[in-house]
C-alpha cells in the first residue's frame, strides 16, 4: 500500500485557499470601488452615476498647471486617497515647495455625482478653507469626465480656479475616459444576417469549387467552374422558360410573308389570237 505524503498536500491545500482568497479579494475590491464614496445626500441616482466610473477607481491622476511665478500639481483619486493622504479625494502640492503641507481641495466622503448620456460630473465638498478668498469657506473640487472611446483615460487638466467670487468657489478639472461611453447596441436585422451567411456560403462553394477543379480533377477554362455543366443547363432552361412565358407570338403559325426568290423567272409563251379575226 502506497502512502502519500501528508506534507505535500498539505502544502497544495495551503497555497490553494491563498490563491482563492486573493481572487475573492481582489473581485471584492473591484466591485466595490465606487463604495468608498460617500454622498452628501445618499440616493440610487447618484449611486447609479458612482457605478459608472468603477473601472477608476482606486487610481490616481496628476495635473500641473502654473499661477504667476507658482507652480502647483493636482492629484485626483476616485473614492480612494489621493496621493495617499487619508479621506483626501484631490490634494494640491506645491511643485516649489516639496517640504510643505499639501492643501486639500475636496473630500471623498462628501460626494455628489451627476451624470448624463456620455458625461458624469463628480463634486468633492468640504476641502480646506480659503485663507483670504471666498469669505474663507471650504474649498470645493469640480472633475468634468466626458466620454472618448479613443482612449481608456486620457491625461487629466486643470481648467480653472474660480475664487473671485464671494462664495461656491470651485476648481475644475476634466477628464477624458471611454468607461462612461454607452455600449453600442448592434443594429444587425435577422435579412442582414441570413444574407451575409449566404453570401459566405456561396464564396466557400465558389472558392472550394474552383480549387478541387483545378487542383484534383485537372480542368482547364470554365471547366474549373464547379457543376459547370449543370449550371450551363439551369441558364439554358432558364432561357427557354423566358422566351417562353414572354414572347407572345404562336410558333406554329406560318410567317406573314415570304422572301422573293433570287432565280429569274420563266417567260410564259405568248398566245396569239391572230386566227380569230375575220379575213
Amino acid at each position: 500500500m502506497k502512502v502519500v505524503n501528508s506534507h505535500g498536500g498539505g502544502s497544495f491545500l495551503l497555497w490553494t485557499l491563498v490563491v482563492q482568497l486573493v481572487l475573492c479579494g481582489s473581485g471584492v475590491y473591484t466591485t466595490n470601488g465606487t463604495k468608498s464614496c460617500k454622498l452628501l445626500n445618499e440616493s440610487d441616482s447618484e449611486r447609479k452615476v458612482l457605478s459608472r466610473l468603477e473601472s477608476l477607481a482606486h487610481k490616481n491622476f496628476t495635473a500641473e498647471t502654473k499661477i504667476g511665478s507658482e507652480s502647483y500639481t493636482y492629484v485626483f483619486q476616485l473614492c480612494g486617497d489621493a496621493g495617499g493622504f487619508p479621506g483626501a479625494g484631490v490634494v494640491q502640492l506645491n511643485s516649489k515647495k516639496t517640504e510643505s503641507k499639501p492643501t486639500v481641495v475636496g473630500l471623498y466622503n462628501a460626494t455628489q455625482a451627476i451624470g448624463g448620456s456620455d458625461w458624469v460630473m463628480l463634486i468633492y465638498n468640504n476641502g480646506d478653507r480659503y485663507d483670504a478668498h471666498c469669505s474663507k469657506e471650504m474649498r470645493r473640487a469640480m472633475i468634468m469626465i466626458s466620454c472618448n472611446k479613443k482612449e481608456d483615460v486620457g491625461q487629466m487638466k486643470v481648467v480653472l480656479e474660480d475664487r473671485l467670487r464671494v462664495q461656491d468657489c470651485f476648481y475644475l478639472f476634466e477628464l477624458d475616459s471611454s468607461a462612461i461611453c454607452e455600449a453600442v447596441e448592434s443594429h444587425i436585422s435577422a435579412g442582414s444576417i441570413i444574407l451575409i451567411i449566404g453570401f459566405c456560403l456561396v464564396a466557400v462553394y465558389l472558392i472550394g469549387g474552383f480549387l478541387y477543379q483545378r487542383l484534383i480533377v485537372g480542368a482547364k477554362g470554365m471547366e474549373q467552374f464547379p457543376n459547370y455543366a449543370f449550371w450551363v443547363e439551369v441558364g439554358n432552361m432558364t432561357a427557354d422558360g423566358c422566351d417562353f412565358v414572354c414572347r407572345s407570338r404562336n410558333r406554329e403559325d406560318a410567317p406573314a410573308y415570304r422572301g422573293v426568290a433570287t432565280e429569274p423567272l420563266e417567260e410564259e409563251p405568248e398566245e396569239r389570237d391572230d386566227h380569230l379575226l375575220p379575213m
